[in-house]
Formats: C-alpha cells, sequence, structure tokens
C-alpha cells in the first residue's frame, strides 16, 4: 500500500522564502519513497511524503517549524493511494 502524508504550513506575512528553505532543510529519519515541496500565495509551504507502509503504520514527520515563524499550526493529512485512478 502507498501511504502519502501531507504537511502544510503557513508562515508569517514575508517569511514564505524561509519557511520554505526551513522545511527543504528537514531530513527525515528514513528516506520516503518521494518527497516533494509546493509554495503557494499567503506564504504557504506544502510537502507530501509517499512512503510503502500500512495507513497507520508509524512514519516520520516533518516537525512544526518555531512558533514564530508560522501563522498557527501546522496541517497535516494522511491519504492511501488507491488503485485503478
Amino acid at each position: 500500500m502507498t501511504v502519502a502524508l501531507m504537511w502544510e504550513a503557513r508562515a508569517v506575512a514575508g517569511r514564505g522564502e524561509e519557511l520554505l528553505a526551513w522545511a527543504r532543510e528537514r531530513e527525515l529519519p528514513r528516506v520516503p519513497l518521494r518527497r516533494e515541496t509546493f509554495r503557494a500565495p499567503q506564504d504557504r509551504v506544502l510537502v507530501i511524503t509517499w512512503w510503502d507502509a500500512p495507513y497507520d503504520a508509524d512514519l516520520p514527520e516533518l516537525p512544526e517549524p518555531d512558533a514564530e515563524l508560522v501563522t498557527r499550526a501546522v496541517h497535516r493529512w494522511r491519504f492511501e493511494a488507491v488503485d485503478g485512478d
């Protein structure tokens, strides 16, 4: 089964590049099948990692950035791949 973990944070206004750099520098204790990093308006950063694991597996995730870098707690979601799409 393939599981995708999504991590999304919103930086304090004007600090989006700093948050993006912070997220890109974070290494996980295990290497995922794939990892992609995105940015969006309003200084948002999204990181998606793909894992070959059961849905409820204990998988490494990016931590919370320092509170002064973000406007709110990180949003996290977990999805499983659906065959045939």
